[in-house]
């Protein structure tokens, strides 16, 4: 997780707590003193506003890291960077994943998540420092109730799971995570190669049982995965064959399955099979987005425009209700932090 080279997708329910700080700079002849001029001349250094009467050289690499860890992009995190390992080393990451660990303990998330990815940045080939990140990120969106916030962690979680089994590749408890994480996103044939992975892996008897378990219930998902395939790479025909296998029965009310039923079928130039899939996606799924915009699509088609005027009218609705549920999470989230 190259942090400053993307997105950051959790940065904006983090840099909030950097409120707490206040920015001056050190003196020239205390940053030669320690040999970090070169790199700190002129920098602004983050200070606690309750450190005011206690500055010492660990409290200021501590908030900078804090800091790095709040916004992985911020103007000054290489010459921060540069100055832990300077004044102390690699190691330092060490000390910010045990305050990370401590605050997964005590439920604080956002003080772990912060400590974990400052923890990547001062080293980023510690496994830990990841592993332990995607624990937390998965413990917050379990916790979560905000549409979005859900959604941006739960990809944290996912994508630092992949990294650790990219840099060690013999690491059998990301596999098992990783696993639940694709399983999450309707991923399950993704979810049965990582299992299949931790079961080759994994000496833990009791969480190999459980996953065993869990991948014989995955035996029809994966196969209604495949015709989602087949229905993505244009095997229209041959996708509703292996999903109308589907429609009545364990998966009759998930509305992924009419979907891709709706898509194979538009695909075709079905149109009014498609609409009626679609229709039934929206009875399970009220709020569906993307049910919508293609019922927009299909009635534009058969020239209904009662139809598309309907359904225009609910996308702006529910695009108004999500936004303002996002700005509404912010503004609590923000005046906890206050």
């Amino acid at each position: 997780m190259e942090m400053m080279k993307r997105e950051d997708r959790i940065g904006e329910f983090l840099i909030p707590h950097l409120n707490d700080f206040i920015f001056d700079e050190l003196s020239d002849s205390y940053l030669e003193k320690i040999g970090v001029k070169d790199v700190m001349s002129q920098v602004p250094v983050p200070i606690r506003r309750t450190e005011l009467n206690s500055i010492t050289l660990l409290a200021i690499a501590r908030n900078m890291a804090f800091v790095m860890g709040c916004n992985p992009n911020f103007e000054y995190v290489e010459n921060y960077k540069a100055f832990i390992l300077t004044a102390f080393d690699k190691r330092f990451a060490q000390g910010l994943i045990a305050d990370g660990v401590d605050g997964v303990q005590k439920s604080d998330f956002d003080y772990a998540c912060i400590q974990f990815r400052a923890a990547m940045i001062i080293d980023p080939e510690n496994i830990d420092a990841y592993y332990c990140y995607g624990r937390a990120c998965k413990d917050a969106y379990e916790m979560g109730e905000e549409e979005d916030f859900i959604a941006r962690f739960k990809a944290e979680s996912i994508e630092a799971f992949e990294i650790v089994t990219l840099k060690k590749p013999d690491f059998a408890e990301a596999y098992y995570f990783l696993g639940y994480g694709y399983i999450n996103l309707g991923l399950y044939v993704k979810a049965k190669l990582t299992w299949d992975e931790f079961m080759k892996l994994s000496d833990d008897e009791e969480k190999k049982k459980e996953i065993e378990e869990r991948l014989a219930q995955l035996i029809d998902p994966v196969e209604i995965e495949s015709g989602y395939n087949l229905v993505l790479s244009g095997k229209y025909a041959e996708g509703i064959e292996v999903l109308s296998k589907y429609k009545e029965g364990a998966y009759e009310n998930w509305w992924p399955l009419w979907f891709y039923m709706g898509t194979a079928y538009q695909g075709l130039d079905m149109v009014g099979e498609a609409i009626e899939n679609y229709l039934k996606v929206l009875k399970l799924s009220p709020s569906n987005l993307e049910a919508m915009k293609e019922l927009v699509r299909c009635y534009e088609v058969v020239g209904d425009a009662e139809k598309v005027e309907k359904y225009t009218k609910k996308i702006g609705v529910v695009e108004e209700n999500r936004e303002k549920d996002r700005i509404l999470a912010m503004e609590t989230k923000n005046q906890k932090l206050s």
